[in-house]
């Protein structure tokens, strides 16, 4: 430790650092900051942390809310959006006891890495690699209004087949006519381009980038996969760089999952691998698609458990709106090779053994990252400890196109939630396998889903711009 914190002060002088930033994270997944002048940084910093008020963050009670931010000097990055040279750390939450301080049992980093021990502690798996896909859509322009005279929201690409009569240049691309679409019609290939960068910049490796379905402006960015609690870190870090470099560019970034009524969603697929001292924990030559009886029954722990997942892994009432047939969203409980209409399709180009893995299709980025992949792995887990065979459950593998399943072979089909307050209520009544080995403690899944609740009923107050077309002149 000494070493590192040594490399970061040295950092500070090389690069002529004046600002030093602390991220945290809060409830939903979000970045806090707290910044301190580089001379103020000192070895004491690195040990003694900065301390913050949790019940802002949304963990802990009032009386009880002092606790203490450790820097992790393995996070250290020199953040390109800052103007004023400015180095930016993530780390852990403390609680400040005496004589030693103790982590933060609710704070998203320490769930994770929880969640990586009892892994290890099992003798199932020592590594977890996962691979998240980052959808999302730029825009020229968005704004919104919620008051007792106007509810709207407007939204603008540039590109977008809504302004095929504008007078322009004519680089309009027709509606779900996105898909790896090339200049001229890609607009924001520069844009992408400099994000990668960035992230490279940062030590996160990317596949590639392109655009998405949508022709309104969505796009996709795939890095590489990595170890669980590091792809954590970095998907924190590639939403923060996609959101300003898109700013840079005179345009705006969501995640949201479904902004655009009639164009296809975003989401942010999870690719799954497990490894036990080097070794690929899921390949079996022998087993259908090439995975192993481990794989199948951690796919079968995931199937089993989806409908709560759903509620940390799609934590948005917008995020149920992507969640409908039709748009290459899952709906239906199930698993397959090569089949984008279950929740779990198994690629069928992952042929070498060190490569055989799955994606699990339902999550989006409006998750909190931490409490998504740590549910996910606790999931499976569970699904190895007590051999749930997803193909004894009756949940596939469904190797054809579910959604043109005549309606009554439809019906006889298991589905995902269609609402936040469905798999709030699933939630509420399966959560055990998340609070096994202390991994996620009770008290913040009953505040998550209390926050959450919150949330549904304040929305579901609001009148809708859509109930004016069909009941106003009733």
């Amino acid at each position: 430790m000494q070493e590192k914190i040594n490399k970061i002060i040295e950092l500070i002088k090389e690069k002529d650092i004046k600002m030093v930033d602390f991220k945290m994270v809060d409830i939903n997944g979000q970045y806090r900051h707290v910044t301190i002048p580089a001379e103020n940084f000192s070895e004491e910093t690195m040990k003694s942390g900065i301390g913050f008020d949790a019940s802002n963050y949304g963990y802990a009670v009032v009386e009880k809310s002092d606790m203490v931010f450790i820097p992790d000097p393995d996070t250290a990055i020199v953040d390109p959006f800052c103007e004023i040279p400015t180095l930016s750390m993530t780390g852990n939450a403390m609680i400040i006891d005496s004589p030693a301080n103790r982590p933060l049992a609710q704070y998203p980093r320490n769930i994770v890495l929880a969640a990586e021990q009892y892994m290890k502690d099992s003798g199932i798996a020592d590594t977890m690699l996962i691979l998240p896909e980052f959808e999302f859509y730029l825009f020229d322009q968005v704004g919104w209004n919620v008051s007792p005279d106007n509810i709207s929201a407007d939204v603008d690409a540039k590109q977008s087949y809504w302004n095929s009569a504008v007078a322009g240049d004519g680089v309009i691309v027709p509606k779900q006519k996105n898909y790896h679409i090339a200049k001229p019609f890609d607009l924001t290939y520069e844009c992408r381009s400099e994000m990668c960068l960035h992230m490279a910049d940062a030590g996160i490796e990317i596949n590639y980038h392109h655009p998405e379905v949508a022709a309104s402006g969505q796009f996709e960015i795939e890095p590489q996969l990595g170890q669980m609690s590091k792809m954590a870190d970095n998907t924190m870090w590639i939403k923060y760089i996609i959101r300003n470099t898109a700013l840079k560019y005179g345009k705006t970034a969501t995640f949201m999952p479904k902004p655009i009524y009639g164009e296809a969603g975003s989401g942010m697929h999870v690719h799954i691998q497990l490894f036990k001292e080097g070794e690929p924990v899921f390949s079996d030559d022998n087993g259908y698609s090439n995975l192993s009886e481990t794989a199948h029954y951690f796919i079968g722990g995931l199937l089993k458990h989806i409908s709560s997942l759903c509620a940390i892994t799609n934590p948005s009432t917008n995020s149920f709106k992507r969640l409908i047939p039709g748009f290459e969203a899952p709906v239906t409980v199930g698993y397959a090779t090569s089949n984008r209409s279950a929740v779990i399709r198994i690629p069928a180009y992952a042929k070498a053994p060190d490569k055989r893995r799955f994606e699990l299709r339902n999550p989006d980025a409006t998750c909190n990252p931490y409490f998504c992949y740590a549910a996910i792995l606790m999931a499976g887990l569970d699904g190895i400890k007590n051999k749930i065979d997803p193909h004894e459950n009756g949940w596939g593998p469904y190797d054809f196109n579910l959604f043109n399943l005549p309606e009554e072979e439809k019906a006889k089909l298991k589905g995902l939630p269609t609402s936040l307050e469905a798999a709030l209520d699933a939630l509420e009544a399966d959560y055990d396998y998340l609070t096994a080995g202390g991994v996620f403690p009770e008290e913040l899944i009953k505040n998550f889903i209390k926050a959450k609740r919150a949330e549904c009923s304040e929305i579901s107050k609001v009148p809708h711009p859509v109930e004016f077309e069909k009941y106003y002149n009733l």
